[in-house]
Protein backbone atom coordinates (compact mmCIF):
# COMPACT_ATOMS: atom_id res chain seq x y z
CA UNK A 1 0.00 0.00 0.00
CA UNK A 2 1.51 3.38 -0.95
CA UNK A 3 1.31 6.19 1.66
CA UNK A 4 2.41 9.71 1.33
CA UNK A 5 5.73 9.74 2.75
CA UNK A 6 9.10 11.33 1.31
CA UNK A 7 7.51 12.91 -2.24
CA UNK A 8 5.13 10.11 -3.41
CA UNK A 9 2.72 10.64 -4.74
CA UNK A 10 3.86 13.42 -7.23
CA UNK A 11 3.83 17.06 -6.50
CA UNK A 12 0.29 18.40 -7.44
CA UNK A 13 -0.15 19.83 -10.80
CA UNK A 14 1.29 23.62 -11.65
CA UNK A 15 3.01 23.36 -7.98
CA UNK A 16 6.86 22.93 -8.16
CA UNK A 17 8.12 19.79 -6.11
CA UNK A 18 9.62 22.38 -3.45
CA UNK A 19 6.41 23.63 -2.85
CA UNK A 20 4.38 20.78 -2.57
CA UNK A 21 2.55 19.28 0.32
CA UNK A 22 1.67 22.20 1.99
CA UNK A 23 -1.44 20.62 3.24
CA UNK A 24 -0.49 16.95 3.76
CA UNK A 25 2.46 17.41 5.85
CA UNK A 26 0.54 18.30 8.80
CA UNK A 27 -1.18 15.58 8.60
CA UNK A 28 1.69 12.80 7.40
CA UNK A 29 2.94 12.08 10.87
CA UNK A 30 -0.37 12.19 13.06
CA UNK A 31 -2.45 9.59 10.33
CA UNK A 32 0.42 7.64 8.71
CA UNK A 33 3.86 8.16 10.15
CA UNK A 34 3.48 5.36 12.71
CA UNK A 35 2.67 2.40 10.19
CA UNK A 36 5.44 3.71 7.90
CA UNK A 37 7.92 4.00 10.48
CA UNK A 38 7.65 0.58 10.97
CA UNK A 39 7.19 -0.87 6.89
CA UNK A 40 10.79 1.40 7.20
CA UNK A 41 12.51 -0.83 9.55
CA UNK A 42 11.04 -4.03 7.98
CA UNK A 43 12.02 -3.60 4.45
CA UNK A 44 15.32 -1.93 5.19
CA UNK A 45 16.56 -2.02 8.42
CA UNK A 46 18.58 -5.05 7.31
CA UNK A 47 20.60 -3.36 4.81
CA UNK A 48 20.68 -0.31 6.55
CA UNK A 49 22.92 -1.66 9.51
CA UNK A 50 24.91 -3.50 7.31
CA UNK A 51 26.21 0.08 6.19
CA UNK A 52 29.93 0.66 6.27
CA UNK A 53 30.22 3.77 4.03
CA UNK A 54 27.30 5.83 4.55
CA UNK A 55 23.52 5.77 3.58
CA UNK A 56 21.50 7.83 1.02
CA UNK A 57 17.64 8.08 1.40
CA UNK A 58 16.57 9.30 -1.68
CA UNK A 59 13.23 11.17 -0.87
CA UNK A 60 14.14 11.60 2.68
CA UNK A 61 10.47 13.53 3.63
CA UNK A 62 9.66 13.27 7.43
CA UNK A 63 13.06 11.53 8.29
CA UNK A 64 11.77 8.00 8.77
CA UNK A 65 14.80 6.30 6.68
CA UNK A 66 16.77 9.14 7.59
CA UNK A 67 16.65 7.90 11.54
CA UNK A 68 16.82 4.40 10.59
CA UNK A 69 20.62 5.17 9.11
CA UNK A 70 21.59 7.36 12.36
CA UNK A 71 20.28 4.97 14.59
CA UNK A 72 20.87 1.35 13.07
CA UNK A 73 24.38 2.56 12.16
CA UNK A 74 27.60 4.87 12.84
CA UNK A 75 28.36 5.86 9.23
CA UNK A 76 27.17 9.09 7.47
CA UNK A 77 24.21 9.36 6.37
CA UNK A 78 22.91 12.13 3.39
CA UNK A 79 19.09 12.85 3.02
CA UNK A 80 17.59 14.66 0.15
CA UNK A 81 14.37 16.14 -0.03
CA UNK A 82 13.21 18.97 -1.90
CA UNK A 83 9.75 19.65 -0.97
CA UNK A 84 10.04 22.53 1.52
CA UNK A 85 7.18 21.55 3.66
CA UNK A 86 8.16 18.19 4.22
CA UNK A 87 11.89 19.15 4.67
CA UNK A 88 10.81 21.40 7.44
CA UNK A 89 9.23 18.05 9.33
CA UNK A 90 12.67 16.69 8.94
CA UNK A 91 14.68 19.62 10.14
CA UNK A 92 12.72 19.84 12.80
CA UNK A 93 13.14 16.14 14.23
CA UNK A 94 16.76 16.27 13.57
CA UNK A 95 16.96 19.78 15.51
CA UNK A 96 15.96 17.20 18.66
CA UNK A 97 18.65 14.72 18.48
CA UNK A 98 21.87 14.86 20.54
CA UNK A 99 24.63 17.30 18.65
CA UNK A 100 27.00 14.03 18.35
CA UNK A 101 23.92 12.42 16.29
CA UNK A 102 23.40 15.35 14.25
CA UNK A 103 26.81 15.43 12.91
CA UNK A 104 26.30 12.73 11.05
CA UNK A 105 23.54 13.61 8.84
CA UNK A 106 23.54 16.32 5.60
CA UNK A 107 20.52 17.18 4.53
CA UNK A 108 20.11 18.11 0.50
CA UNK A 109 17.63 20.87 -0.45
CA UNK A 110 17.33 19.68 -3.91
CA UNK A 111 16.52 16.68 -6.25
CA UNK A 112 19.40 13.79 -6.30
CA UNK A 113 20.78 14.72 -9.74
CA UNK A 114 20.84 18.56 -8.52
CA UNK A 115 23.18 17.52 -5.51
CA UNK A 116 25.98 15.81 -7.55
CA UNK A 117 26.83 13.50 -4.93
CA UNK A 118 29.85 11.45 -5.71
CA UNK A 119 30.63 7.84 -3.60
CA UNK A 120 28.92 8.96 -0.41
CA UNK A 121 27.27 5.61 0.62
CA UNK A 122 27.04 1.78 -0.03
CA UNK A 123 23.39 1.60 0.80
CA UNK A 124 20.64 4.00 -1.03
CA UNK A 125 17.02 4.00 0.28
CA UNK A 126 14.45 5.17 -2.14
CA UNK A 127 11.27 4.60 -0.14
CA UNK A 128 7.87 5.59 -0.90
CA UNK A 129 9.28 7.81 -4.01
CA UNK A 130 9.93 6.19 -7.45
CA UNK A 131 6.10 6.09 -7.94
CA UNK A 132 6.12 10.24 -8.01
CA UNK A 133 8.49 10.43 -11.19
CA UNK A 134 7.28 10.33 -14.51
CA UNK A 135 9.09 8.27 -17.22
CA UNK A 136 12.12 10.83 -17.91
CA UNK A 137 12.30 11.99 -14.80
CA UNK A 138 12.41 8.55 -13.13
CA UNK A 139 15.72 7.85 -16.05
CA UNK A 140 17.14 10.94 -14.45
CA UNK A 141 17.48 9.58 -11.09
CA UNK A 142 19.36 6.45 -12.15
CA UNK A 143 22.79 7.43 -13.14
CA UNK A 144 22.46 10.07 -10.08
CA UNK A 145 22.37 6.84 -7.21
CA UNK A 146 25.31 5.39 -9.47
CA UNK A 147 27.07 8.28 -9.18
CA UNK A 148 26.42 8.50 -5.36
CA UNK A 149 26.90 5.03 -4.32
CA UNK A 150 30.46 3.44 -4.07
CA UNK A 151 31.19 0.93 -6.38
CA UNK A 152 29.78 -2.80 -5.07
CA UNK A 153 26.84 -0.15 -3.39
CA UNK A 154 23.46 -1.07 -3.34
CA UNK A 155 20.19 0.32 -3.90
CA UNK A 156 16.54 -0.68 -2.35
CA UNK A 157 13.84 0.79 -4.27
CA UNK A 158 10.66 0.37 -3.23
CA UNK A 159 8.61 -0.20 -6.51
CA UNK A 160 5.70 1.85 -7.47
CA UNK A 161 2.12 0.41 -8.55
CA UNK A 162 2.40 -1.93 -11.64
CA UNK A 163 -0.51 -0.97 -12.94
CA UNK A 164 -3.20 1.34 -12.92
CA UNK A 165 -6.24 1.12 -11.01
CA UNK A 166 -9.43 -0.91 -12.47
CA UNK A 167 -12.17 1.29 -10.70
CA UNK A 168 -11.30 4.11 -7.96
CA UNK A 169 -10.54 2.53 -4.69
CA UNK A 170 -10.64 4.34 -1.55
CA UNK A 171 -8.20 3.99 1.25
CA UNK A 172 -9.00 5.05 4.90
CA UNK A 173 -6.68 6.68 7.08
CA UNK A 174 -6.88 6.01 10.71
CA UNK A 175 -8.15 8.66 12.78
CA UNK A 176 -6.07 9.72 15.73
CA UNK A 177 -6.84 11.88 18.43
CA UNK A 178 -4.62 14.97 19.54
CA UNK A 179 -6.30 16.63 22.78
CA UNK A 180 -9.78 17.52 21.91
CA UNK A 181 -9.60 17.06 18.17
CA UNK A 182 -9.83 13.89 16.45
CA UNK A 183 -7.65 13.81 12.71
CA UNK A 184 -8.53 11.81 10.11
CA UNK A 185 -8.96 11.23 6.28
CA UNK A 186 -9.11 9.17 3.60
CA UNK A 187 -7.26 8.21 0.19
CA UNK A 188 -8.67 8.20 -3.16
CA UNK A 189 -6.79 6.23 -6.26
CA UNK A 190 -7.98 6.30 -9.82
CA UNK A 191 -6.51 5.91 -13.56
CA UNK A 192 -6.47 9.09 -15.65
CA UNK A 193 -4.59 9.58 -19.08
CA UNK A 194 -2.35 6.70 -17.80
CA UNK A 195 -1.59 8.15 -14.39
CA UNK A 196 -2.78 7.24 -10.91
CA UNK A 197 -4.85 10.34 -9.74
CA UNK A 198 -4.48 10.16 -6.07
CA UNK A 199 -6.50 12.50 -3.74
CA UNK A 200 -6.21 12.76 -0.03
CA UNK A 201 -8.75 14.36 1.81
CA UNK A 202 -8.16 15.31 5.62
CA UNK A 203 -10.25 16.47 8.54
CA UNK A 204 -10.07 17.54 11.46
CA UNK A 205 -13.29 16.97 14.42
CA UNK A 206 -14.15 18.20 17.91
CA UNK A 207 -16.94 15.77 18.79
CA UNK A 208 -19.08 15.45 16.01
CA UNK A 209 -18.14 19.11 14.89
CA UNK A 210 -16.01 19.30 11.47
CA UNK A 211 -13.52 21.88 12.58
CA UNK A 212 -11.47 21.63 9.16
CA UNK A 213 -11.60 20.31 5.78
CA UNK A 214 -8.39 19.60 3.21
CA UNK A 215 -7.59 18.48 0.08
CA UNK A 216 -4.52 17.90 -1.92
CA UNK A 217 -4.18 16.02 -5.23
CA UNK A 218 -1.20 14.04 -6.47
CA UNK A 219 -0.23 12.01 -9.39
CA UNK A 220 1.91 8.29 -9.37
CA UNK A 221 3.49 6.56 -12.71
CA UNK A 222 2.85 2.57 -12.88
CA UNK A 223 6.29 0.79 -13.59
CA UNK A 224 6.44 -2.89 -13.38
CA UNK A 225 8.84 -4.17 -11.72
CA UNK A 226 10.81 -5.61 -14.76
CA UNK A 227 10.96 -2.31 -16.60
CA UNK A 228 12.36 -0.84 -13.32
CA UNK A 229 15.27 -3.42 -13.38
CA UNK A 230 15.85 -3.23 -17.27
CA UNK A 231 15.87 0.67 -16.89
CA UNK A 232 18.86 0.64 -14.01
CA UNK A 233 20.59 -2.34 -16.41
CA UNK A 234 21.58 0.35 -18.03
CA UNK A 235 23.18 2.29 -15.37
CA UNK A 236 25.29 -0.50 -14.00
CA UNK A 237 23.14 -2.41 -12.00
CA UNK A 238 22.41 -5.39 -11.53
CA UNK A 239 19.76 -7.20 -9.35
CA UNK A 240 20.00 -8.79 -5.59
CA UNK A 241 18.14 -12.36 -5.83
CA UNK A 242 16.15 -13.17 -3.03
CA UNK A 243 16.77 -10.27 -1.57
CA UNK A 244 13.38 -10.11 0.64
CA UNK A 245 10.12 -8.11 0.04
CA UNK A 246 8.40 -8.12 -3.03
CA UNK A 247 7.43 -4.62 -3.05
CA UNK A 248 11.26 -3.37 -2.90
CA UNK A 249 13.61 -4.26 -5.95
CA UNK A 250 17.23 -4.28 -4.43
CA UNK A 251 20.17 -3.48 -7.03
CA UNK A 252 23.32 -3.49 -6.76
CA UNK A 253 26.17 -1.17 -7.97
CA UNK A 254 28.75 -2.82 -10.56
Amino acid sequence: MYSLSSRSPAHPTGISSRDAYAVSAEFYDVLQGEADAAQVRELYGTAVGSARHGVLDIGAGTGRVTLLGLAESEVGVHAVEPARSMRSALMTRLASLPAEVRGRVTVHPCSLDEARLRGVADIAVCHNTLACLDPSSRRRLYPAVAAALSPGGLLLLHLPPARLPRTPTVRPLPPQRLGRHEYGGHMVLSAEAGRIRTRFDYWVRDGTDVVREHTETFWMWPASRDDVAEELAEHGFTPVPDAGDPAVLTVRRE
